[in-house]
């Protein structure tokens, strides 16, 4: 039988027996990993055309039609924070801001399909996945297998970063949600 894992701070909860934490970082890895790609290759559609996707021209034409200024320039906001957020995420680098980062392209895409019901094809049921995997990876950090090990002001990631992201993502989200029309 092994001892029980207990490690208790001021700024870190006491793991309890059974309980490693070399599991939560395994877990958290492979949910940075499937997030992100998954985020970037959506990026990758948009900015480069790959994947069957309408690269800046046809995802601007959608933007347009979806009711937001500048079409291109929105393709390319949207498609530069889903592929950096989503490489950020897999990475574990800077991971509240590339949590932030899908967080708030989420809530907008959340925004343009809302009304077609929760399941897929037209329902949100794939943004809200993403939107609550991306929050939750902001609020709880990396995990100890990440870029942001290596980071002196991120080595240990803080609660208040992943609020603040959060924060940053809905309030961005929101003003380009107010310009759209």
């Amino acid at each position: 039988m092994t001892s029980p894992l207990t490690r208790s701070t001021a700024s870190s909860p006491t793991v309890t027996e059974g309980t490693s934490l070399h599991s939560y970082d395994a877990g958290l890895l492979i949910v940075r990993v499937a997030l992100g790609l998954t985020v970037a290759a959506h990026g990758a559609q948009k900015l480069f055309g790959w994947f069957g996707g309408g690269g800046i021209e046809g995802t601007a034409q959608f933007f347009t039609m979806s009711g937001y200024p500048s079409g291109e320039t929105m393709a390319a906001i949207a498609g530069l924070s889903e592929t950096l957020g989503g490489l950020g995420l897999a990475l574990g680098l800077l991971t509240p801001l590339a949590g932030a980062a899908v967080l708030g392209t989420m809530i907008n895409a959340l925004a343009v399909k809302w009304g077609g019901g929760f399941f897929a094809p037209q329902g949100v049921e794939y943004e809200v996945l993403l939107i609550a995997g991306a929050a939750g990876l902001a609020l709880t950090g990396p995990g100890r297998i990440a870029a942001d090990r290596f980071l002196p002001g991120l080595r240990a990631h803080r609660l208040v970063h992943g609020v603040a992201a959060v924060v940053l993502a809905v309030v961005l989200a929101g003003l380009v949600l107010l310009i759209r029309n």
